[in-house]
């Protein structure tokens, strides 16, 4: 089936140093890399496990770096027009951090921070067959299983992301002090694409959690690899586990999977 206008359809790994980056990963998830193709002075290596691309590997360019751009996580939003998206997204209240630009043979894309300040990409391939880096309809280990906001004002990002993906909330979870966890749905789809939370004290942003077979194995791999945990493993609804961590980077990284032992 192909991806839908509102679909998560890409992740990347925007790395200062994507050596060490591949070494770390390829650990913990299992990926192997491979260069994306000929790309001059980019350096892009494609991340999979057993099947399809999961995301992409970027080496931040020299200037950005200098402009103080730090290891990251950012997700992809497919959308059927990139500029009308992006224009309603700026009409909104976002702001637009790189202007729609085509990159030959990949797609349109654009990089904006929503009003409350989370970073994210739209896109519009070049080809038509359907991403498969975000598992929405099948678990599938090494690829991205769930999208998760974390936001300063989720009733308001729920307004945007609904009004300019046609995104639905589907059912709430209480979470006491830290409010409610609210789940989104892309209509065409039956199954879940994610959430959106309070952001707490931190910065909003987007988390995209990783499937994993063993989440304590892949806990004691972040422990003993230079990674620093922030939270979990922790049990969420269904019997599964979630952590969020740092990599050696410092890029914020999200798993889920299940208790083997």
């Amino acid at each position: 089936m192909p991806n839908h206008h509102g679909d998560f359809i890409w992740y990347e790994l925007m790395s200062r140093e994507p050596d060490a980056s591949e070494a770390f990963y390829a650990g913990l998830l299992g990926w192997s890399f491979e260069p994306a193709g000929p790309g001059g002075d980019m350096d892009y290596r494609l991340f999979s496990k057993d099947g399809p691309p999961a995301g992409g590997l970027l080496k931040l360019p020299a200037e950005a770096c200098d402009a103080g751009a730090q290891t990251m996580w950012a997700g992809y939003i497919g959308v059927d027009n990139v500029d009308a998206s992006v224009q309603q997204m700026a009409d909104r209240g976002s702001r637009v951090i790189m202007e729609p630009t085509t990159l030959q043979g990949v797609g349109r894309m654009a990089l904006l921070h929503d009003p409350q300040g989370a970073p994210i990409y739209l896109m519009r391939g070049t080809s038509d067959e359907p991403s498969q880096a975000f598992a929405q309809d099948a678990p599938r280990e090494g690829h991205c299983a769930w999208n998760e906001l974390r936001t300063s004002d989720p009733s308001a990002a729920l307004e945007i992301y609904a009004a300019c993906f046609g995104w639905e909330k589907t059912d709430s979870m209480d979470m006491g002090p830290a409010g409610s966890y609210d789940m989104l749905r892309n209509p065409p789809h039956a199954s879940l694409l994610g959430a959106v939370m309070s952001s707490g004290d931190m910065p909003p942003q987007w988390l995209f959690y990783f499937r994993v077979a063993d989440i304590d194995k892949a806990a004691a791999y972040i422990d003993h690899n230079g990674g620093e945990m922030l939270m979990g493993p922790q049990e969420i609804p269904g019997g599964e586990y979630i952590l969020n961590a740092r990599d050696p980077q410092g890029a914020v990284l999200a798993l889920i999977g299940k208790r083997v032992a």
